[in-house]
């Protein structure tokens, strides 16, 4: 079974555990380490013969072009972070929707081709931004990867399914929605896909968690990092609160041998590539979103 290898393309300085640290007026005075970073990952790649889903932000790709040109021209699928790396919660359905289509049609032009899949930032497509999902489809996306079916301080939709599905949107529209892999540890539902928890977690429960979710849903898992989880020697932020210094920096030095570890014990491929595979399978279940939501 191939599962989704995905890398959210940002800097360290746009992740939102920062937020109330670093303006984003000063995002373009610091140094910024995504290239050099990026790079290392799509080194890794090319020795193994992976091919993976970068979700490019767009203030990074407006900035670095030839970074998402070097992407596509490995063979990888390149689709949408979004803009501005705010959460989606926090803006307008119209700021949403001109950053949105900013940023793919950004996309688009640097690489030549649709960008056919998106991801929010911090997986803030909740049940108070359910709407978002209705421009995702006026926007032109197959498949959406920003929901995760967990409870979390942050983001988290734990009455989404597991699997991947066949989102209906609010306004009767509808798009593929690959959920962030969890799976249940104990009592509770756990993140499973990556980032952080990756770090945070010994290796082998990461593994464990990964295949409990596979064979509760009889279906491949999405996993994703970002490139500034491999950069070591990246700037410190000093004046962040102590939980989110913790969930940043913890084990930063572990994670690239663990992702060589993980990129052998299981196969990788694109999101694209994964959704065709599952699909050509079985057709996916439907989730209304429009009802399901408003139970909560």
């Amino acid at each position: 079974m191939k599962h989704a290898l995905t890398v959210d393309v940002e800097d360290y300085f746009h992740v939102s555990a920062f937020a109330n640290t670093i303006d984003r007026n000063q995002w373009g005075d610091l140094p910024s380490r995504v290239e050099n970073s990026t790079h290392t990952l799509l080194d890794l790649f090319a020795e193994r013969n992976i091919k993976a889903t970068f979700f490019v932000l767009g203030w990074v790709a407006e900035r670095n072009p030839e970074l998402v040109k070097a992407i596509a021209a490995q063979g990888h699928e390149v689709a949408c972070h979004g803009y501005s790396h705010q959460l989606i919660y926090k803006q307008t359905p119209a700021v949403f929707k001109e950053e949105t289509f900013r940023a793919k049609s950004l996309l688009e032009d640097i690489i030549g081709k649709r960008v056919k899949g998106y991801r929010a930032a911090s997986y803030s497509i909740t049940p108070s931004s359910i709407w978002a999902l209705d421009i995702l489809v006026e926007a032109g996306f197959d498949y959406d990867s920003s929901i995760f079916p967990v409870r979390h301080d942050r983001y988290g939709m734990p009455e989404a399914p597991a699997s991947i599905h066949i989102a209906k949107a609010p306004g009767g529209g509808q798009l593929v929605e690959f959920p962030l892999s969890s799976a249940k540890f104990m009592s509770a539902r756990v993140p499973a896909a990556g980032g952080g928890y990756f770090r945070l977690y010994p290796y082998w429960l990461t593994r464990l968690l990964l295949k409990r979710s596979v064979k509760e849903i009889n279906q491949p898992f999405i996993f994703y990092l970002h490139p500034w989880e491999v950069d070591v020697d990246q700037p410190r932020v000093s004046n962040a609160s102590a939980l989110s210094t913790f969930r940043h920096y913890q084990n930063l030095s572990r994670c690239l041998p663990r992702l060589n570890r993980l990129l052998s014990d299981f196969e990788f491929g694109t999101v694209e590539d994964v959704i065709e595979q599952q699909c050509a399978l079985k057709a996916p279940s439907s989730f209304s979103y429009a009802s399901n939501t408003n139970k909560q």
